[in-house]
């Protein structure tokens, strides 16, 4: 038997759209999309690219991200990180609030700097790129104006020189590539590296669906023009069907390691209950290697596998966090996300010493607002969460508990509330907007006990007044419409707790003891 040490992809498991990666010395340093979840851009660091430490978000302070009544799928596009000259530089999109931007930092793990926005730089997904003359470049995503504009979709890659000094973009822009498919579709995603006498552009084309891929261009000058791979695409799999159990793969970027292996990390997403993909775009990494002047993706094989050989790194592997959280410190864990820009005062961890407290505010979870919502990723197909809490409900608007959130107009909650003047808890579902009580039982306790369990598409609901004597409230419960094959939209499912009364002012908050979330598969 073989001693070959392997990893298991996804390395980053659940909603970790976009990953971007680079190489410091020994160290690595990747980050994700992020979308209306606040904190913004999850930054992690590895010593072998397999195992992944959280080690800051990229955009922890409101003024560096707005997020106004943007939709699930708006905020923060596709960042990438650079390193240059001793600084750290992450540059992304907020879709709906400004534009393209860039922050800095002297430690990745942060303080990162305020947003630098550019002007004059339209659309998504934008890259930096720092040639050995020490110039900096901007390269970008926009979709073709007026007439030259022939479809939806149809995309250009454009390119800029970046004064460093004072963040702005200077001299004449240039067209770069238009995608490898005649009549490509979504080309996006750029990132620009140099080996051996080339200049090498890959970028993400066909759509974040499942026909998305990674092609590849070069050209021996910089502003082109770019000669498209003859093996494009390096990379898809909507060649294998929708029983494959790796789908949508796409939007990479590469990385060597100090001893000369190449490797890209890529986001793909895993179906499970058929075509469904509640998990949303996931981190993957894949080893490539370069044959003639171009690349090769998994060599003999030409696909993302679930196991592959590890690199040839020393292995560094993290301490696990606990799967419960009791809220017994004065911030929350690094890895809690709240939707949009929650206002100050709604989310409190010193309020009531080890307890996490929420405002029952009017924000509702079906609205493009700001919620008193903080929850998890959802990060496993089989998974188990549970909290107890303490709130008493003062009218029939207000409510507590756990909700599973795919968007908006998509959810679950599982609450605690006052209907015909008794206590009650209830399964909620939201679906196409539509609210639709599936259950509901006469319910009263000072501390509330709520369990869900998902197996595949699978969800049963429990409650009580402990832990030990939990009763089922509902099986079979069908999350399904927690995929974005039902839902649309970019974004993966978040799990957590939430208070809300409901469109009306409210001085009440539910006091939350612990969450726990683990994962079964």
């Amino acid at each position: 038997m073989s001693n070959e040490r392997t990893y298991q992809n996804p390395i980053l498991p659940g909603f970790y759209p976009d990953p971007s990666v680079c190489r410091v010395g020994d160290d690595f340093y990747l980050v994700n999309s992020s979308f209306v979840y606040f904190p913004g851009v999850p930054i992690f660091h590895s010593k072998d690219l397999v195992h992944w430490e959280q080690i800051g978000n990229v955009l922890d302070r409101p003024s560096q991200a707005q997020f106004g009544t943007q939709h699930h799928s708006g905020g923060i596009y596709a960042p990438t990180i650079r390193y240059h000259a001793g600084t750290f530089y992450v540059i992304t999109t907020n879709v709906g609030a400004g534009g393209n931007f860039v922050v800095t930092a002297k430690d990745p793990a942060g303080p990162w700097s305020e947003p630098y926005f550019f002007e004059g730089a339209p659309d998504i997904d934008p890259s930096l790129f720092f040639d050995d003359d020490g110039k900096a470049y901007y390269i970008g995503t926009r979709q073709k104006r007026g007439a030259e504009s022939r479809y939806f979709g149809d995309n250009q890659i454009w390119m800029q020189e970046l004064d460093l000094t004072t963040m702005k973009l200077v001299g004449e822009t240039y067209v770069l590539w238009e995608g490898a498919l005649k009549n490509a579709v979504w080309p996006e995603g750029p990132h620009l590296y140099k080996k051996d006498g080339y200049y090498y552009l890959m970028i993400a084309e066909g759509g974040t669906e499942h026909n998305h891929s990674v092609t590849m261009a070069r050209s021996k000058n910089i502003t082109g023009p770019y000669e498209g791979n003859p093996a494009n695409p390096v990379l898809t799999h909507r060649h294998l069907g929708l029983d494959y159990p790796i789908v949508n793969v796409g939007h990479g970027d590469l990385v060597d390691t100090p001893d000369g292996q190449w490797y890209m990390v890529l986001l793909g997403s895993r179906t499970y209950g058929g075509y469904y993909r509640n998990l949303g775009r996931e981190t993957f990494l894949v080893p490539v290697e370069w044959e003639n002047g171009w690349l090769i993706v998994n060599r003999g094989i030409g696909l993302v596998e679930t196991i592959h050989k590890a690199p040839d790194l020393p292995e560094v592997i993290y301490e696990s966090k606990p799967a419960c959280d009791h809220f017994d410190d004065l911030e929350l864990d690094q890895k809690w996300l709240t939707l949009r820009n929650v206002a100050d005062g709604v989310v409190s961890m010193d309020a009531r010493e080890g307890y996490l407290q929420l405002s029952t505010i009017p924000e509702k979870l079906t609205e493009p607002c700001a919620p008193a919502y903080v929850c998890l990723r959802q990060q496993h197909i089989n998974f188990s969460v549970n909290t107890a809490f303490e709130f008493e409900p003062a009218n029939e608007h207000e409510t507590a508990g756990i909700a599973l959130v795919q968007s908006d107009a998509y959810q679950y909650r599982f609450e605690y509330a006052l209907e015909n003047g008794e206590t009650v808890v209830r399964l909620v579902r939201c679906e196409a907007g539509e609210e639709t009580v599936l259950a509901r039982v006469p319910f009263h306790a000072v501390r509330v006990y709520l369990h869900v369990q998902q197996d595949g598409q699978a969800l049963r609901f429990y409650y009580g007044k402990t832990f030990a004597k939990t009763q089922l409230l509902i099986s079979d419960v069908d999350a399904r419409i927690l995929s974005t094959d039902v839902a649309g939209g970019f974004v993966g499912n978040t799990i957590g707790m939430f208070t809300s009364s409901n469109g009306m002012p409210s001085e009440n908050h539910a006091d939350f003891d612990y969450f726990e979330y683990t994962g079964r598969d």
